[in-house]
């Protein structure tokens, strides 16, 4: 099971009822984060989410509300008594903004990793049995945009094993996709399996501008969360020159991208009242989600 929890909702700076935005996803145990903006850890609290479970964050950017809480974050972690290595992810160049920000808090009693993906091309990596994948976007400056997939296994299926004469301790040896051998026999995870099952995907999309290869980068996602910075078009123009987009074009990415669903999130402070566009947003993308902070989905 992955657990979604969208920590936050605001774009710039956070408001007495929407922190900034980021995002918790945790799986087997272990939590990671996208961004860490003003006030982050007080949130993660709030929502009842387990900082000892972190052990992974990813940057989009440098913008001040998407980073300027990683320094009291990391104290939080230390103070909650985290000793592991914590990886940071983001892109190129990255390393020294950090450290940069890290001259506030320079005896933490655990290992800070910093990785720099490239800004130029698409990437992945590993995390938790989840590729997590990243991709530049267009904003203002350099960002990235970052997609988890989950590749599940097949269906464990008894009656094969038990036609097979195969005793039930070694069901869960097959079933996590070891072959054993019996009798002279080798038994593959395959022969007693059923239907495979599609993966588990999950993008975050948030500050750029639309362009064609989101949809590619988003495609066929469970779950699709991208920013809308306002409900109305009349702002496309001024968001494009901002390197930002609007929830139409949001719906439009949902579609073009044959995700099966969607939450908004990193609106405007101007926006008070996000929900007023709810059934705007349900007639283009039915499966729309205006979402809040503590929205949360666990996807199996």
């Amino acid at each position: 099971m992955v657990n979604v929890t969208l920590i936050g909702t605001g774009g710039m700076l956070p408001l007495p009822d929407r922190w900034l935005t980021s995002l918790w996803l945790e799986y087997n145990g272990k939590a990671c984060l996208i961004d860490c903006g003003e006030g982050t850890q007080i949130a993660i609290a709030q929502h009842k989410l387990k900082l000892s479970h972190l052990d992974t964050i990813l940057i989009t950017h440098t913008h001040a509300d998407h980073i300027s809480g990683l320094a009291g974050l990391l104290l939080s972690l230390g103070n909650c008594g985290k000793t592991d290595t914590l990886k940071i992810y983001g892109y190129t160049g990255i390393t020294e903004i950090i450290r940069q920000l890290l001259c506030i808090c320079p005896v933490l009693p655990f290992r800070i990793e910093i990785v720099e993906l490239p800004i130029n091309t698409k990437s992945s990596f590993m995390w938790n049995d989840i590729v997590i994948s990243s991709l530049p976007l267009d904003h203002s400056i350099d960002c990235l945009g970052y997609s988890f997939v989950l590749n599940r296994k097949a269906v464990f299926a008894p009656e094969k094993a038990k036609a097979l004469g195969i005793d039930v301790k070694y069901w869960k040896t097959l079933h996590s996709g070891k072959s054993i051998d019996i009798n002279a026999k080798t038994i593959t995870p395959d022969m007693v399996t059923a239907e495979s099952r599609s993966p588990i995907k999950v993008s975050y999309i948030t500050d750029t501008r639309y362009f064609g290869g989101l949809e590619e980068f988003a495609a066929n996602s469970d779950l699709l969360i991208c920013e809308g910075m306002y409900g109305d078009d009349e702002y496309i123009i001024k968001m494009r020159e901002k390197g930002h987009m609007v929830f139409s074009q949001s719906g439009k990415l949902a579609i073009n991208s044959h995700s099966k669903r969607l939450w908004l999130t990193h609106y405007s402070p101007a926006l008070t009242n996000p929900y007023d566009y709810e059934e705007f947003m349900k007639k283009l993308f039915p499966e729309t989600i205006i979402s809040s902070d503590s929205q949360s989905i666990t996807l199996k």
